[in-house]
């Protein structure tokens, strides 16, 4: 029988989307006939852990699915016993990357990778804990069903599960769908509609530093219009589904299913700390390996909680966003040569190759940094012309400048790390029991 992971990585509060989730996974049993996994990996409060398992334990009863509810120290657990096993010269640094002391949107989705590999999976399928689903009709629209109508598939066979005339070049109907996702409606992605508010010109001057710096002034301009707005506001009413190569503007981490054997299994997520925007990246590889994809309009509702705009909550927050920024110096590289490369990215049984994406990423780390100083310097002068909490944010930037710009490249170098790690990190994944026999020491 084919098995699913259905995951959600958490940090707060969110026992009715852990519900919601196990109605998803009802669904795909349901209607599919698959094993799921339903994998909630926990950061959260004791508190807010105690509500999850709650949530779980209240979830019906169902013989195809098996939920699985790990706290860090649980995770930390498996991935020790993981690095062991991998053959790995550097364990402990490869535990660091995949754990590490601090938040990480791509370290979080990889040790998902793992797991689902430890537990058989074929697939990975992410939701994010601020997010809920569209209803219509009394019914709720799942993204889970387009994903298990096409992933893993090849295109010839998945073009019976889409609503629209295929979009894929000539020659890629032989290739497995790789990738099935959507977006989100709703709120921004990226929490700086204040901003934007408060001065549309700062907000055009802020975002437009996520572009590469040769780019035109039109260029930016239409960038911004579209960035971090997902499929805007319009409702849910009726399945359309398009197979294609999927741009990566369209889709979403909090709406995502990935092949394991075409690409997760493959490449992980950049780990980089405190990174908004950092698990992004696979949805470049597979465009630029022109992988098929099925791009569908389940599309997730965005919301924040209020965390992220107490005082603490926004300096944080501020500062995701400003790594995101320097991240871009890299990733703009990394996604420039990956389209050139397009199907030498790609090994002779038509999957991703890590080799050749750790090299890119460790090309990148070689660039002048000048460019991302400017950045730093138009941020700094943006902020203060907000003022508030704007500008002392800008203080507080400007004492972190050169620390700044070095975590930017040594991300990077961490990503070619743990990209060449992988394959063997996925392979001792497959032979180590997600949890430890009954009376065996820790």
């Amino acid at each position: 029988m084919r098995s699913i992971c259905l995951t959600l990585p958490t940090n707060r509060h969110c026992p009715d989307t852990i519900t919601a989730l196990g109605a998803e996974a009802a669904h795909a049993a349901d209607h599919f006939g698959v094993q799921v996994h339903l994998l909630v990996l926990d950061s959260s409060a004791p508190e807010d852990r105690a509500a999850h398992a709650g949530a779980l334990r209240h979830l019906p009863a169902h013989p195809r699915i098996t939920a699985h509810h790990l706290d860090e120290a649980a995770q930390r657990d498996f991935l020790a016993r993981l690095t062991a096993r991998s053959a790995s010269a550097k364990p402990e640094l490869l535990l660091d990357l995949m754990l590490p002391d601090g938040l990480s949107y791509g370290a979080c989705t990889n040790r998902a990778f793992l797991i689902a590999a430890a537990l058989g999976c074929e697939s990975v399928h992410r939701r994010d804990s601020d997010s809920r689903y569209q209803h219509v009709d009394g019914r709720t629209a799942f993204p889970v069903h387009h994903e298990l109508l096409s992933l893993g598939r090849t295109a010839a066979d998945a073009v019976s599960g889409v609503t629209e005339p295929v979009a894929l070049p000539d020659g890629l109907l032989g290739r497995r769908v790789a990738m099935v996702g959507s977006s989100f409606v709703g709120e921004l992605s990226v929490d700086i509609a204040q901003i934007r508010d408060a001065d549309p010109a700062v907000y055009h001057d802020v975002v437009s530093l996520w572009a590469p710096e040769d780019w035109s002034a039109e260029q930016k301009r239409e960038l911004v219009e579209e960035s971090f707005t997902g499929a805007g506001t319009e409702p849910f009413t009726a399945d359309r589904s398009l197979l294609t190569v999927v741009d990566p503007m369209r889709v979403d981490m909090c709406n995502i299913a990935f092949h394991g054997p075409s690409v997760s299994e493959r490449v992980p997520l950049p780990p980089a700390r405190d990174t908004i925007g950092s698990d992004y990246l696979l949805f470049h590889l597979v465009q630029h390996a022109r992988l098929p994809g099925v791009l569908h309009n389940r599309n997730i509702v965005n919301y924040y909680t209020g965390e992220r705009r107490t005082g603490p909550g926004f300096l944080a927050y501020q500062t995701r966003f400003a790594k995101f920024l320097l991240s871009m110096l890299y990733l703009h590289h990394v996604y420039d040569r990956m389209a050139e490369a397009g199907d030498a990215l790609l090994d002779g049984d038509g999957r991703v190759s890590p080799a050749a994406v750790a090299a890119l990423a460790r090309e990148s780390t070689g660039l002048d940094t000048a460019e991302n100083v400017r950045r730093l310097d138009a941020l700094d002068t943006a902020y203060r012309r907000l003022g508030g909490r704007y500008a002392e944010f800008a203080d507080l930037l400007a004492g972190r400048r050169a620390r700044l710009l070095d975590e930017a490249r040594d991300d990077m170098a961490d990503f070619a790390v743990l990209t060449e790690a992988w394959e063997g990190l996925v392979a001792a994944a497959r032979t180590t029991p997600l949890t430890r026999p009954p009376g065996q020491p820790r």
